[in-house]
Protein backbone atom coordinates (compact mmCIF):
# COMPACT_ATOMS: atom_id res chain seq x y z
CA UNK A 1 0.00 0.00 0.00
CA UNK A 2 3.12 2.26 1.11
CA UNK A 3 3.80 2.39 -3.14
CA UNK A 4 0.23 2.99 -4.40
CA UNK A 5 -0.14 5.72 -6.21
CA UNK A 6 -2.29 8.38 -4.73
CA UNK A 7 -5.54 10.31 -5.78
CA UNK A 8 -4.65 14.14 -5.18
CA UNK A 9 -7.76 16.13 -4.63
CA UNK A 10 -7.95 19.84 -4.80
CA UNK A 11 -10.29 21.82 -2.75
CA UNK A 12 -11.55 24.67 -0.41
CA UNK A 13 -10.24 23.94 3.46
CA UNK A 14 -12.82 21.50 5.16
CA UNK A 15 -13.48 23.96 7.68
CA UNK A 16 -14.02 26.78 4.76
CA UNK A 17 -17.26 28.31 4.25
CA UNK A 18 -19.36 26.92 1.44
CA UNK A 19 -20.94 23.84 -0.34
CA UNK A 20 -17.85 22.36 -1.10
CA UNK A 21 -16.77 22.59 2.15
CA UNK A 22 -19.26 20.83 2.94
CA UNK A 23 -18.98 17.99 0.33
CA UNK A 24 -15.67 17.44 1.55
CA UNK A 25 -16.60 17.18 5.31
CA UNK A 26 -18.93 14.49 4.30
CA UNK A 27 -16.40 12.35 2.32
CA UNK A 28 -14.45 12.34 5.03
CA UNK A 29 -17.02 11.86 7.69
CA UNK A 30 -18.30 8.84 5.29
CA UNK A 31 -14.59 7.36 5.51
CA UNK A 32 -14.00 7.94 1.51
CA UNK A 33 -10.34 9.06 2.46
CA UNK A 34 -9.67 5.75 4.66
CA UNK A 35 -10.85 3.49 1.51
CA UNK A 36 -9.30 5.64 -0.75
CA UNK A 37 -5.44 6.44 -1.66
CA UNK A 38 -6.54 9.99 -0.89
CA UNK A 39 -3.85 13.04 -0.69
CA UNK A 40 -6.06 16.20 0.17
CA UNK A 41 -4.44 19.26 -0.83
CA UNK A 42 -6.63 22.41 0.49
CA UNK A 43 -5.89 25.39 -2.69
CA UNK A 44 -8.20 27.72 -1.17
CA UNK A 45 -9.04 28.81 3.03
CA UNK A 46 -11.04 31.94 4.63
CA UNK A 47 -9.15 34.74 5.80
CA UNK A 48 -6.65 37.39 4.21
CA UNK A 49 -5.53 37.44 0.78
CA UNK A 50 -1.23 36.63 2.09
CA UNK A 51 -2.92 33.09 3.91
CA UNK A 52 -4.59 32.11 0.51
CA UNK A 53 -1.90 32.90 -1.76
CA UNK A 54 0.13 31.11 0.34
CA UNK A 55 -1.98 27.78 0.90
CA UNK A 56 -2.29 27.81 -3.37
CA UNK A 57 1.55 27.62 -3.86
CA UNK A 58 1.78 25.16 -1.44
CA UNK A 59 -0.67 22.70 -2.65
CA UNK A 60 0.44 23.57 -6.29
CA UNK A 61 4.54 23.01 -4.89
CA UNK A 62 2.85 19.65 -3.47
CA UNK A 63 1.25 18.28 -6.28
CA UNK A 64 3.83 18.57 -9.06
CA UNK A 65 6.42 17.01 -6.16
CA UNK A 66 4.10 13.91 -6.04
CA UNK A 67 3.47 13.86 -9.92
CA UNK A 68 7.64 14.20 -10.81
CA UNK A 69 7.78 11.22 -8.17
CA UNK A 70 5.52 9.61 -10.02
CA UNK A 71 3.25 8.88 -7.39
CA UNK A 72 -0.36 10.00 -8.84
CA UNK A 73 -2.95 8.30 -10.35
CA UNK A 74 -5.65 10.79 -10.44
CA UNK A 75 -6.08 14.44 -9.80
CA UNK A 76 -9.36 15.01 -8.71
CA UNK A 77 -10.37 18.99 -8.28
CA UNK A 78 -13.49 20.39 -6.75
CA UNK A 79 -14.66 23.72 -8.95
CA UNK A 80 -16.76 26.44 -8.60
CA UNK A 81 -16.42 29.42 -10.87
CA UNK A 82 -15.08 32.88 -11.59
CA UNK A 83 -11.54 32.37 -9.55
CA UNK A 84 -12.06 28.83 -8.56
CA UNK A 85 -12.10 27.88 -12.15
CA UNK A 86 -8.96 29.57 -12.76
CA UNK A 87 -7.30 28.82 -10.05
CA UNK A 88 -8.07 24.98 -10.17
CA UNK A 89 -7.04 24.69 -14.16
CA UNK A 90 -3.49 25.85 -13.15
CA UNK A 91 -3.38 22.29 -11.38
CA UNK A 92 -5.29 20.62 -13.98
CA UNK A 93 -3.12 21.88 -16.99
CA UNK A 94 0.12 20.19 -15.06
CA UNK A 95 -1.70 17.39 -14.83
CA UNK A 96 -2.51 16.97 -18.01
CA UNK A 97 0.86 17.45 -19.79
CA UNK A 98 2.09 14.88 -17.11
CA UNK A 99 -0.31 12.76 -18.40
CA UNK A 100 -1.97 12.21 -15.35
CA UNK A 101 -5.89 11.39 -15.36
CA UNK A 102 -7.82 14.13 -14.45
CA UNK A 103 -11.25 14.78 -13.20
CA UNK A 104 -13.25 18.51 -12.98
CA UNK A 105 -15.80 18.20 -10.48
CA UNK A 106 -17.80 21.29 -11.26
CA UNK A 107 -20.29 22.09 -8.40
CA UNK A 108 -21.36 25.21 -8.82
CA UNK A 109 -25.17 26.10 -10.57
CA UNK A 110 -23.77 29.69 -11.35
CA UNK A 111 -21.44 27.83 -13.85
CA UNK A 112 -23.53 28.81 -16.97
CA UNK A 113 -23.96 32.38 -16.14
CA UNK A 114 -20.22 32.52 -15.17
CA UNK A 115 -19.44 31.45 -18.27
CA UNK A 116 -22.12 33.09 -20.36
CA UNK A 117 -21.62 36.64 -18.73
CA UNK A 118 -18.02 36.81 -17.47
CA UNK A 119 -16.13 35.23 -19.98
CA UNK A 120 -14.91 37.23 -23.05
CA UNK A 121 -14.53 35.08 -26.48
CA UNK A 122 -10.75 34.14 -24.77
CA UNK A 123 -12.27 33.33 -21.67
CA UNK A 124 -14.65 31.34 -23.17
CA UNK A 125 -12.47 29.38 -25.65
CA UNK A 126 -10.27 28.47 -22.80
CA UNK A 127 -12.92 27.16 -20.19
CA UNK A 128 -14.33 25.15 -23.53
CA UNK A 129 -10.47 24.20 -23.83
CA UNK A 130 -10.38 22.74 -20.19
CA UNK A 131 -13.68 20.92 -20.19
CA UNK A 132 -12.66 19.09 -23.61
CA UNK A 133 -9.35 18.00 -22.66
CA UNK A 134 -9.55 16.25 -18.79
CA UNK A 135 -10.21 12.78 -18.77
CA UNK A 136 -13.90 13.15 -16.64
CA UNK A 137 -15.80 15.99 -16.13
CA UNK A 138 -17.98 15.42 -12.81
CA UNK A 139 -21.25 17.45 -12.13
CA UNK A 140 -23.48 17.85 -9.46
CA UNK A 141 -27.17 17.65 -11.05
CA UNK A 142 -28.32 16.41 -14.11
CA UNK A 143 -29.47 20.06 -15.41
CA UNK A 144 -25.72 21.01 -15.26
CA UNK A 145 -24.97 17.63 -17.15
CA UNK A 146 -26.83 18.33 -19.84
CA UNK A 147 -25.52 22.08 -20.26
CA UNK A 148 -21.69 20.85 -20.20
CA UNK A 149 -22.71 18.24 -23.12
CA UNK A 150 -24.16 20.57 -24.84
CA UNK A 151 -21.85 23.34 -24.63
CA UNK A 152 -18.40 21.20 -25.25
CA UNK A 153 -16.97 18.07 -26.45
CA UNK A 154 -16.71 16.33 -23.75
CA UNK A 155 -17.99 12.62 -24.12
CA UNK A 156 -17.82 11.48 -20.28
CA UNK A 157 -19.67 13.51 -18.20
CA UNK A 158 -20.87 11.87 -15.08
CA UNK A 159 -23.17 13.28 -12.58
CA UNK A 160 -22.46 13.14 -8.88
CA UNK A 161 -25.12 13.77 -6.42
CA UNK A 162 -24.03 15.62 -3.52
CA UNK A 163 -24.16 13.34 0.00
CA UNK A 164 -27.00 13.97 2.14
CA UNK A 165 -26.27 14.31 6.17
CA UNK A 166 -28.16 11.63 7.99
CA UNK A 167 -28.59 11.92 11.14
CA UNK A 168 -31.72 11.36 13.67
CA UNK A 169 -34.58 14.06 13.80
CA UNK A 170 -34.51 14.38 17.61
CA UNK A 171 -36.27 17.58 18.66
CA UNK A 172 -38.49 17.69 15.45
CA UNK A 173 -41.31 17.55 17.65
CA UNK A 174 -40.78 20.46 19.66
CA UNK A 175 -40.58 22.86 16.31
CA UNK A 176 -41.20 26.64 16.26
CA UNK A 177 -44.03 26.95 14.54
CA UNK A 178 -43.64 30.32 12.62
CA UNK A 179 -38.95 30.01 12.25
CA UNK A 180 -37.62 30.13 9.06
CA UNK A 181 -34.29 29.34 8.31
CA UNK A 182 -32.29 30.25 5.36
CA UNK A 183 -28.44 28.59 4.78
CA UNK A 184 -26.17 30.45 2.86
CA UNK A 185 -24.02 32.69 1.17
CA UNK A 186 -25.98 36.25 1.57
CA UNK A 187 -26.56 38.06 -1.59
CA UNK A 188 -28.25 38.46 -4.67
CA UNK A 189 -27.72 35.62 -6.02
CA UNK A 190 -29.08 33.38 -3.41
CA UNK A 191 -32.44 35.59 -3.35
CA UNK A 192 -31.33 37.32 0.01
CA UNK A 193 -33.01 40.06 -0.47
CA UNK A 194 -36.43 38.94 -2.12
CA UNK A 195 -36.77 36.74 1.10
CA UNK A 196 -36.48 39.83 3.43
CA UNK A 197 -38.68 41.61 0.93
CA UNK A 198 -41.16 38.50 1.42
CA UNK A 199 -40.94 38.69 4.98
CA UNK A 200 -42.50 41.99 4.64
CA UNK A 201 -46.02 40.14 3.39
CA UNK A 202 -45.29 37.30 6.20
CA UNK A 203 -45.12 39.16 9.11
CA UNK A 204 -48.50 40.82 8.07
CA UNK A 205 -50.03 37.29 8.31
CA UNK A 206 -47.75 35.43 11.09
CA UNK A 207 -46.79 38.64 13.05
CA UNK A 208 -43.94 36.75 15.03
CA UNK A 209 -42.59 34.69 12.48
CA UNK A 210 -38.74 35.35 12.50
CA UNK A 211 -36.14 34.50 9.58
CA UNK A 212 -32.78 33.29 10.18
CA UNK A 213 -30.05 34.17 7.79
CA UNK A 214 -27.17 32.20 8.20
CA UNK A 215 -24.15 32.71 6.27
CA UNK A 216 -21.12 34.51 5.32
CA UNK A 217 -21.39 37.19 2.35
CA UNK A 218 -23.67 40.53 1.97
CA UNK A 219 -24.54 40.75 6.17
CA UNK A 220 -23.92 44.07 6.08
CA UNK A 221 -26.27 45.00 3.45
CA UNK A 222 -28.71 42.33 4.32
CA UNK A 223 -28.83 44.14 7.76
CA UNK A 224 -29.37 47.66 5.73
CA UNK A 225 -32.55 46.04 3.90
CA UNK A 226 -34.14 44.76 7.49
CA UNK A 227 -33.80 48.27 8.89
CA UNK A 228 -34.93 50.03 6.37
CA UNK A 229 -38.38 47.67 6.00
CA UNK A 230 -38.45 47.74 9.94
CA UNK A 231 -37.91 44.07 10.04
CA UNK A 232 -35.33 44.34 12.92
CA UNK A 233 -37.75 42.01 14.90
CA UNK A 234 -38.56 39.40 12.43
CA UNK A 235 -35.46 39.02 10.49
CA UNK A 236 -31.69 38.11 12.12
CA UNK A 237 -28.32 37.66 10.61
CA UNK A 238 -26.54 34.82 12.49
CA UNK A 239 -23.60 34.98 10.00
CA UNK A 240 -21.38 31.69 9.33
CA UNK A 241 -22.79 28.61 11.63
CA UNK A 242 -21.07 26.19 12.53
CA UNK A 243 -22.23 22.28 12.22
CA UNK A 244 -23.40 21.48 15.54
CA UNK A 245 -25.72 25.14 15.07
CA UNK A 246 -26.64 24.38 12.07
CA UNK A 247 -27.91 21.28 12.94
CA UNK A 248 -29.73 22.50 16.34
CA UNK A 249 -31.61 25.20 13.77
CA UNK A 250 -32.78 22.67 11.37
CA UNK A 251 -34.48 20.74 14.01
CA UNK A 252 -36.41 24.06 15.43
CA UNK A 253 -36.99 25.66 12.11
CA UNK A 254 -40.34 24.82 10.62
CA UNK A 255 -39.37 25.56 7.09
CA UNK A 256 -35.80 26.25 5.31
CA UNK A 257 -36.25 28.63 2.30
CA UNK A 258 -33.73 29.13 -0.78
CA UNK A 259 -34.73 31.65 -3.05
CA UNK A 260 -31.40 31.14 -5.35
CA UNK A 261 -31.14 32.87 -9.37
CA UNK A 262 -28.77 30.12 -9.70
CA UNK A 263 -27.94 26.62 -8.03
CA UNK A 264 -25.74 23.16 -8.49
CA UNK A 265 -26.94 21.03 -5.91
CA UNK A 266 -27.25 22.76 -2.69
CA UNK A 267 -25.97 20.74 0.73
CA UNK A 268 -28.72 23.24 2.51
CA UNK A 269 -31.72 22.00 0.75
CA UNK A 270 -30.39 18.68 1.11
CA UNK A 271 -29.35 18.88 5.23
CA UNK A 272 -33.61 20.27 5.10
CA UNK A 273 -34.89 17.65 3.47
CA UNK A 274 -32.76 15.24 6.27
CA UNK A 275 -34.51 16.73 8.82
CA UNK A 276 -37.87 16.44 7.96
CA UNK A 277 -38.01 20.07 6.97
CA UNK A 278 -39.98 21.52 4.18
CA UNK A 279 -38.63 23.71 1.52
CA UNK A 280 -39.63 26.72 -0.27
CA UNK A 281 -36.93 27.34 -3.16
CA UNK A 282 -36.38 28.50 -6.61
CA UNK A 283 -37.00 26.36 -9.52
CA UNK A 284 -33.24 26.30 -10.61
CA UNK A 285 -30.37 23.99 -11.31
CA UNK A 286 -30.79 20.68 -9.50
CA UNK A 287 -32.94 22.00 -7.08
CA UNK A 288 -36.23 20.12 -8.92
CA UNK A 289 -34.26 17.08 -9.65
CA UNK A 290 -34.19 17.13 -5.04
CA UNK A 291 -37.41 18.80 -4.83
CA UNK A 292 -40.81 17.87 -6.90
CA UNK A 293 -43.36 20.48 -6.35
CA UNK A 294 -46.03 19.93 -3.65
CA UNK A 295 -44.34 17.12 -2.15
CA UNK A 296 -40.99 17.64 -0.50
CA UNK A 297 -41.74 21.71 -0.89
CA UNK A 298 -42.71 24.25 -3.05
CA UNK A 299 -40.92 25.55 -5.45
CA UNK A 300 -41.66 29.16 -7.68
CA UNK A 301 -39.51 31.22 -10.16
CA UNK A 302 -36.33 33.26 -9.21
CA UNK A 303 -37.09 36.94 -8.57
CA UNK A 304 -41.16 35.94 -7.84
CA UNK A 305 -40.94 38.01 -4.18
CA UNK A 306 -44.62 37.29 -4.41
CA UNK A 307 -44.87 33.75 -4.72
CA UNK A 308 -42.19 33.43 -2.03
CA UNK A 309 -44.24 35.50 0.23
CA UNK A 310 -47.67 33.15 -0.51
CA UNK A 311 -45.50 29.66 -0.16
CA UNK A 312 -44.24 30.54 3.10
CA UNK A 313 -47.58 31.68 4.41
CA UNK A 314 -48.98 28.64 3.18
CA UNK A 315 -46.50 26.04 4.84
CA UNK A 316 -46.61 28.07 8.00
CA UNK A 317 -50.70 27.85 7.91
CA UNK A 318 -50.88 23.99 6.72
CA UNK A 319 -48.49 22.49 10.11
CA UNK A 320 -50.44 18.96 8.63
CA UNK A 321 -48.57 19.92 4.91
CA UNK A 322 -45.75 20.40 6.63
CA UNK A 323 -45.13 17.70 8.26
CA UNK A 324 -46.19 15.87 5.44
CA UNK A 325 -43.51 16.89 2.92
CA UNK A 326 -41.27 17.10 6.00
CA UNK A 327 -41.03 13.17 6.00
CA UNK A 328 -41.22 12.85 1.90
CA UNK A 329 -38.17 14.80 2.21
CA UNK A 330 -36.34 12.68 4.29
CA UNK A 331 -37.90 9.63 2.47
CA UNK A 332 -36.32 11.10 -0.87
CA UNK A 333 -32.90 11.61 1.04
CA UNK A 334 -32.77 8.08 2.41
CA UNK A 335 -33.43 6.92 -1.07
CA UNK A 336 -31.17 8.93 -3.41
CA UNK A 337 -29.18 11.14 -1.52
CA UNK A 338 -27.27 8.84 1.05
CA UNK A 339 -23.67 9.20 1.20
CA UNK A 340 -22.71 5.52 1.02
CA UNK A 341 -24.72 5.65 -2.78
CA UNK A 342 -23.37 8.83 -3.81
CA UNK A 343 -20.08 8.49 -2.58
CA UNK A 344 -20.18 4.95 -4.41
CA UNK A 345 -20.49 6.55 -7.65
CA UNK A 346 -17.11 8.53 -6.97
CA UNK A 347 -15.42 5.64 -6.51
CA UNK A 348 -16.46 3.79 -9.49
CA UNK A 349 -15.46 6.73 -11.09
CA UNK A 350 -11.91 6.40 -9.16
CA UNK A 351 -11.90 2.52 -10.55
CA UNK A 352 -13.03 3.12 -13.80
CA UNK A 353 -9.78 5.17 -14.48
CA UNK A 354 -7.46 2.74 -12.32
CA UNK A 355 -8.02 -0.15 -14.39
CA UNK A 356 -8.00 1.54 -17.58
CA UNK A 357 -4.66 3.08 -16.50
CA UNK A 358 -3.75 -0.72 -15.85
CA UNK A 359 -4.84 -2.01 -18.98
CA UNK A 360 -3.07 0.65 -20.92
CA UNK A 361 0.15 3.32 -21.68
CA UNK A 362 -0.12 6.40 -20.06
CA UNK A 363 -3.17 8.77 -21.65
CA UNK A 364 -1.33 11.24 -23.97
CA UNK A 365 -4.22 13.13 -24.43
CA UNK A 366 -8.22 13.84 -24.25
CA UNK A 367 -10.98 11.08 -23.31
CA UNK A 368 -11.74 9.37 -26.11
CA UNK A 369 -14.47 6.12 -26.77
CA UNK A 370 -17.27 5.44 -24.27
CA UNK A 371 -16.32 6.18 -20.84
CA UNK A 372 -20.21 6.56 -19.28
CA UNK A 373 -20.54 2.81 -20.55
CA UNK A 374 -17.51 2.04 -18.56
CA UNK A 375 -18.51 3.96 -15.61
CA UNK A 376 -21.77 1.98 -15.64
CA UNK A 377 -19.96 -1.34 -16.04
CA UNK A 378 -17.51 -0.89 -13.17
CA UNK A 379 -20.14 0.29 -10.74
CA UNK A 380 -22.19 -2.63 -11.26
CA UNK A 381 -18.96 -4.26 -10.82
CA UNK A 382 -18.23 -3.15 -7.38
CA UNK A 383 -21.88 -4.01 -6.04
CA UNK A 384 -21.60 -7.53 -6.77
Amino acid sequence: MRNEKKIVMLGTKADACGGIASVIRQYEINGLFERQPIIYLPTHCTGCRRAKCKLFFSALVQMVKLILQGRVAIVHAHVACDTSFWRKSLFLIIAYICRVPTILHLHSGHFPDFYRERCGRLSKALVRLMLNNVQHVAVVSNALNAWIRAMSKQTSVVTILNPAVICDTAGSAARDAHTLLFLGHLGRAKGTYDLIRAMSAVTRTFPDATLLLCGDGDVKGSDQLIAQLSLDEHVKTLGWVDPETRLNLLRKASVCVLPSYAEGLPMSVLEAMAQEVPVVATRVGGIPEAITHGCEGLLIEPGDVSALADSIVRLLNRPGERKRMGQAGRAKVENTFMADKTISTLETLYDQIKQKSARSRPNRGPCTGSPTNELHAAQAEREQ
